[in-house]
C-alpha cells in the first residue's frame, strides 16, 4: 500500500521497478546493471499494477533482472516485506514534513503526476491508447477533451458559414425575384431600336406627313406616318388609292394601330393633352379639307372639323376659352388667287370654329410663311404670317374679330407698345416684320432640333420657340438674323441659292446658335456653318450633287456642342497639288445615285464619319432622343426603286447613332498634312471620340 501511495505522490521512496519508473533507493544498484534499467525505464507504462497485470510469462519477458525479480518464493516474500516496510517509513516521514498540506493538495499533487506520466508515455510512444484501471481513468479522459474540443470546432465553423451563406442566399434570390418580375418590355428597351418596315407606295419624291411622339407609355417616342396604298398595282389612279395614318411602336417598328381617312394626310401633329386624359396625347390628322383629331393610344376619333383648302400646320394658342385646354389655329389658303388667306381659330377640346375665319388681303406672292405664335418680352400674343413678305398681328385683335368679343382671359388682353409702334398708321392691322424686293423663303424660330419638333403640339416646345429670335431667308441667297425685341437684322450672310430650312446647332463654344445651310450649283453642292453671333463663315465643304435637298438635322451631345446630320453623295477633295477630285457630269448626273449619311462634329472638323449608304430616294427624316441609353434615333422614309412599271414600295427605317457610329467609316476631307500646320488626327484618335459620344435633349 505504502508503495501504491508512494508511486502516486510522487514520492523520493523506491518505487516499482517493474514499472520503469525512476526510485532513487536503487540507483545505486541500477548504475550497474544499465541495461535492464533501460529496459524498465522503456516499457509503458499504460497503467498496469504490480506483477499480477503482466501474467505468467511477465518474469520472461524482463531477462537478466533474475537477483531481483525472479527468483524463489521466500526471497521475493522477503524482499517485499522489506519493501513495504521501507515505504511506510517514508511515508511517516513525508507527512510530517508537510504538515500543512491539504488533502486537495495532496489530490491536486496526484493529478500532476498523472498527466505527467501520461504525457510521458506518449512521447514515448506507446501503443495503447485506452483508459487503463489508474485513478483517474487513463488516457481515455484525454480522448474526452478532444472530442469536445472538435465539437465546438465544428460548432463555430457552422457558424460562421451560416453568416457568410445566409446574406449571400438571400441576395441571390432577390435577383432573381426581381429579374422575373420586372416586365420584359424594360429589357427591350436597353437594346438599341433598329428595324426597317415596308408601308404603303412609294409617292415620288413628295414628303409624307411625318411625326414622333410616345403613346404606348415606354418613354421612346413612336413614329406616326402618313401612307398611301394603292388597291390596283397594275395602274393606279386616283380611284383605288386609300389613305390611311399608321402608328408605328419605336422600339420593334410593329403597327400599333392605323386609321383609314378619306383623303391624304398632309401633317401629323402630337401632343396636345386634355386634362381629363392625360395619359392619352392627342394627334392630330390634318388632310387638305379636314381636320380629325384622334387618341394617340388607340387611334380613335375624337372629334372632326371640315375646312376648304387648309394650307398650314396647326398652331397652339393659349387657352382663349377658359377650360384648361390649348385651344389652335390654322391657315386656309383657296387655289383661287383672287381669295384673300384666311386665319380660323379652333377650340382644342372640340374643334368647333371659334367665331368666324379672318381673311386678310395680302399683296405680296410667294410661299405661304407661317402661322407662328410669338410672345413679347412683356408677355403679348403676336401671330407672324404671310406671303413673301412677314407680318403680323395681335392676337388680342385677331379673336375679337373673328367672335366680336374680347379675350376671356387677362394675359390675351395685353399689348406691347415697342411691337404696336411699328405700325405704319394707328389704322392699320398689320405690324410689319420684313417687307422688301426679296421674297421670302423661309422664316423660322432660332431654335435648336427645330426641324425635328415643329410639329410638336405641346406646351414646352411651344414655350421656347414662341420666345425666341428668328432666322430669316429671303432673295433665295440672304441669311439673316432678326432681334425679336426690335425687329432689326443682326447680320446678313450672302451665299448661293438655299434650298432647305437651315438647322441652328451649336458649333463653336459661344453659346450662340450657329446656322447648317446648303445650296446647289452646277450638279455641286455645298454644305456652310455661318456664325450665329456676327454672320461669319465657320466651316464649308464640297460634295457631289445628291439630286434631292433633305434638312439638316442638329443633335446635341455631351461634349456641349452639336453634331450635324446631312445627306450627300461623294465628297470633292482638295489634292496636294490645287486640283479637286470630282466626278464627270454624266457621272453625276446619272441615276442611281448613292446617297451617304454623315455626320459632323465641330471637335474634328477635316474628318466627316459616313454612318450609312443607299440607293434609296430618302425624302424626310427625323431625330427621336433616348434619355436612358445616351442615344438618338434616325428616323428616315425613304422610296425604294421596283424594276419596271410596279410602285415602289415607302420604306421606314430606324437607326440607332451610336449603333451607327461603331460601324462608320472615317472621309477626310483634307488630305495630308501641310508644312508647318497642325498634325490630323490618327484614326485610333478619330474613332476612340466617335464612340465616346453620346446624345442629349
Amino acid at each position: 500500500m505504502a508503495a501504491a501511495l508512494s508511486r502516486a505522490l510522487k514520492l523520493p521512496g523506491k518505487k516499482g521497478s517493474e514499472l520503469g519508473e525512476y526510485d532513487p533507493l536503487t540507483q545505486a544498484d541500477s548504475e550497474d546493471e544499465s541495461e535492464e534499467d533501460d529496459l524498465v525505464l522503456n516499457y509503458p507504462r499504460n497503467g498496469l499494477g504490480r506483477d499480477g497485470c503482466l501474467g505468467a510469462g511477465s518474469s520472461k519477458l524482463r531477462g537478466g533482472r533474475s537477483g531481483r525479480l525472479v527468483g524463489t518464493d521466500d526471497e521475493a516474500r522477503e524482499e517485499e516485506e522489506e519493501d513495504e516496510e521501507e515505504e511506510e517509513d517514508e511515508e511517516n516521514e513525508w507527512r510530517e514534513r508537510l504538515p500543512s498540506k491539504s488533502r486537495q493538495d495532496r489530490d491536486d499533487a496526484k493529478g500532476t503526476q498523472y498527466w505527467s506520466h501520461r504525457d510521458s508515455a506518449r512521447d514515448r510512444g506507446g501503443e495503447d491508447r485506452g483508459g487503463g484501471p489508474g485513478p483517474l481513468g487513463g488516457s481515455g479522459l484525454g480522448v474526452h477533451a478532444a472530442d469536445a474540443e472538435e465539437k465546438r470546432l465544428r460548432v463555430k465553423n457552422t457558424v460562421r458559414s451560416a453568416f457568410f451563406l445566409v446574406p449571400l442566399v438571400s441576395a441571390a434570390s432577390l435577383v432573381l425575384l426581381c429579374a422575373f418580375l420586372i416586365p420584359c418590355q424594360k429589357g427591350e428597351l436597353e437594346k438599341r431600336p433598329q428595324w426597317e418596315r415596308a408601308l404603303g407606295n412609294a409617292g415620288g419624291v413628295t414628303p409624307p406627313a411625318l411625326a414622333l411622339w410616345d403613346v404606348d407609355g415606354d418613354s421612346v417616342e413612336d413614329v406616326f406616318l402618313g401612307v398611301t396604298e394603292w388597291t390596283n398595282d397594275t395602274r393606279p389612279t386616283l380611284g383605288n388609292k386609300v389613305y390611311s395614318a399608321v402608328a408605328l411602336s419605336a422600339v420593334s417598328g410593329l403597327v400599333l394601330w392605323k386609321k383609314v381617312v378619306r383623303e391624304s394626310v398632309m401633317y401629323i401633329q402630337c401632343g396636345l393633352q386634355y386634362s381629363t386624359q392625360p395619359q392619352s396625347p392627342v394627334v392630330l390628322l390634318i388632310g387638305k379639307s379636314v381636320l380629325t383629331a384622334v387618341n394617340g393610344t388607340t387611334g380613335k376619333t375624337l372629334w372632326s372639323c371640315l375646312l376648304k383648302n387648309i394650307e398650314s400646320q396647326a398652331v397652339l394658342l393659349p387657352d382663349l376659352q377658359g377650360d384648361s385646354v390649348p385651344d389652335l389655329l390654322i391657315a386656309t389658303l383657296p387655289a383661287d388667287e383672287k381669295l384673300d388667306l384666311s386665319l380660323t381659330l379652333l377650340s382644342g377640346r372640340t374643334g368647333a370654329k371659334l367665331g368666324h375665319p379672318v381673311p386678310f388681303n395680302l399683296t405680296g406672292q410667294g410661299k405661304l410663311i407661317g402661322p407662328l405664335l410669338h410672345e413679347t418680352q412683356q408677355g403679348a400674343y403676336y401671330i407672324l404670317f404671310g406671303l413673301g413678305n412677314v407680318e403680323a398681328i395681335s392676337l388680342r385683335d385677331l379673336y375679337f374679330r373673328a367672335t366680336g368679343k374680347p379675350p376671356i382671359t387677362q394675359a390675351l388682353r395685353r399689348k406691347d407698345a415697342g411691337w404696336e409702334g411699328l405700325r405704319e398708321t394707328n389704322s392699320s392691322s398689320f405690324i410689319h416684320i420684313y417687307r422688301g424686293s426679296d421674297r421670302v423663303d423661309f422664316l423660322l424660330p432660332l431654335v435648336v432640333g427645330l426641324g425635328n419638333n415643329h410639329n410638336s403640339l405641346d406646351m414646352a416646345s411651344n414655350f421656347n420657340s414662341s420666345k425666341s429670335d428668328w432666322v430669316l431667308v429671303y432673295g433665295s441667297s440672304k441669311l439673316s438674323v432678326l432681334r425679336q425685341k426690335d425687329i432689326r437684322k443682326e447680320w446678313t450672310f450672302n451665299s448661293g441659292r438655299i434650298r432647305s430650312q437651315p438647322a441652328a446647332g451649336h458649333f463653336n463654344d459661344d453659346g450662340i446658335l450657329d446656322l447648317f445651310i446648303q445650296h446647289l450649283a452646277n450638279g455641286i453642292m455645298k454644305a456652310l456653318v455661318v456664325d450665329g453671333a456676327n454672320g461669319h463663315l465657320l466651316w464649308s465643304a464640297e460634295f457631289v450633287c445628291p439630286h434631292l435637298v433633305l434638312e439638316t438635322s442638329a443633335i446635341s451631345t455631351s461634349t456641349g456642342r452639336s453634331a450635324f446630320l446631312f445627306w450627300a453623295s461623294d465628297p470633292i477633295t482638295a489634292q496636294k497639288n490645287g486640283t479637286k477630285t470630282t466626278v464627270s457630269p454624266g457621272v453625276a448626273a446619272a441615276e442611281p445615285l448613292i446617297r451617304r449619311l454623315f455626320l459632323l462634329h465641330p471637335a474634328h472638323p477635316t474628318i466627316l464619319l459616313e454612318l450609312t449608304s443607299t440607293t434609296d430616294t430618302t425624302v424626310t427624316s427625323a431625330v427621336r432622343y433616348q434619355d436612358r441609353q445616351k442615344d438618338a434615333s434616325y428616323i428616315t422614309v425613304s422610296s425604294r426603286p421596283t424594276p419596271g412599271s410596279v410602285p415602289g414600295a415607302r420604306i421606314v427605317k430606324s437607326m440607332s447613332l451610336r449603333a451607327a457610329i461603331t460601324k462608320g467609316q472615317i472621309v477626310r476631307l483634307e488630305e495630308g498634312n501641310k508644312p508647318g500646320g497642325p498634325v490630323k488626327p490618327g484614326v485610333f484618335e478619330v474613332n476612340k471620340f466617335f464612340r465616346g459620344l453620346s446624345f442629349k435633349q
